[in-house]
């Protein structure tokens, strides 16, 4: 099995090493545990050296897994090659991220280092560049992908672009990894910031919208937070998203009956393998709250698309059959219990046929 992992991102270059510290102990607390980083600079080189284990030996004490974004010319800066990874060894990182490819012979020969660092790799390009590494016989365990982030504002990926991306190392069973974009961090990499996110669609979403929709594509195993710093909120509410299943937080209505609040927090849902345009079922409700009475409420209006409805007792065998509206419709045997929240609407998309899902309090 591929755990999933939450992470954060800290520019040493940029940040003041107390604040990283900080930073590291708060997302521990609430089970972050991948790290990732950039060298962008490489001045004195014992300085620079010295600076980078002591923050990497703080995470790796929390716990975390430790990348480093590097580039050519940080190789020549440092005066070694892609055949000695022995300097980021002695760093203390579990692997290091080639933010630019070579030509699949040199990436599989690395992939062999005696120090068993990970070489991961860019994703974001929809090419064969995983496919001609391991045709090299890389050495598959070692190899990771992740996605660039995009501090400017316009220039994330669009999302199918992103899946078409994402299933070339997916169909690999490739580990894989993607970033979202905080609302408080203010700092990247670069002097320009306008949050980093992978997709565009997610550079001003609330956090936790945009890891459920990258966990609940099934093509990404880890979400990294971008920029920095997340607020702690941030961070709570991004623990708090369910990795391994498509979990709503919904608005409820009012007058939502105790039953029906029973039957929404309180079951497994899946949709129909039957699936239909109109609405996304999950009947097992009925079946188990079958001889539960459930007055009319809410059921006179429109229902619109993400609106979550209850058959009522009108609705004979479908009495407290569980829906989610696809398309607009009116029926007074449903209550309408609920809806979900705009920025989750998107998630509706992964709705397959015998999808499981949940839905959430905040």
């Amino acid at each position: 099995m591929t755990f999933r992992q939450l992470g954060l991102s800290i520019y040493p270059d940029h940040s003041i090493p107390q604040e990283d510290e900080a930073y590291l102990k708060l997302g521990c607390q609430y089970g972050f545990s991948r790290l990732f980083m950039s060298m962008l600079e490489v001045g004195d080189i014992a300085e620079t050296k010295a600076k980078y284990q002591h923050i990497i030996q703080v995470a790796k004490d929390l716990g975390y897994q430790t990348m480093i974004d590097i580039s050519p010319r940080i190789f020549d800066q440092l005066g070694i090659s892609y055949q000695d990874l022995g300097f980021f060894d002695e760093l203390g990182v579990d692997g290091i991220r080639l933010d630019q490819g070579f030509d699949g012979s040199t990436e599989a020969l690395i992939s062999y280092n005696p120090y068993h660092l990970i070489i991961e790799l860019n994703m974001s390009n929809n090419v064969a560049y995983l496919d001609n590494i391991l045709s090299y016989q890389a050495n598959e365990p070692y190899i990771f992908g992740c996605h660039n982030f995009y501090p400017q504002v316009g220039t994330g990926l669009t999302v199918p672009f992103f899946l078409a991306c994402s299933e070339r190392f997916k169909k690999h069973g490739i580990h894989t990894a993607a970033f979202v974009a905080s609302q408080n961090g203010d700092q990247g990499p670069w002097n320009v910031n306008d949050g980093l996110p992978t997709l565009e669609k997610d550079r001003y979403l609330p956090i936790e919208a945009q890891a459920k929709w990258l966990f609940a594509t099934g093509l990404i195993d880890d979400v990294i937070i971008g920029n920095a710093y997340a607020s702690e909120a941030e961070l709570q509410s991004l623990a708090a998203v369910n990795r391994y299943q498509l979990a709503f937080t919904p608005e409820l209505m009012p007058d939502i009956a105790p039953v029906e609040r029973e039957i929404l927090f309180g079951m497994q849902h899946f949709r129909r393998g039957d699936s239909n345009a109109l609405v996304a079922r999950s009947t097992q409700s009925r079946v188990i709250y079958k001889t539960t009475p459930n007055a009319p409420h809410d059921s006179e209006e429109t229902f619109e698309i993400g609106d979550i409805v209850i058959g009522n007792d009108q609705f004979g065998i479908y009495k407290n059959e569980v829906q989610i509206v696809l398309e607009p419709h009116q029926d007074s045997r449903k209550n309408k219990v609920g809806r979900i929240k705009p920025e989750e609407l998107d998630l509706l998309e992964m709705l397959q046929p015998w999808t499981k899902f949940k839905f959430q309090t905040k």
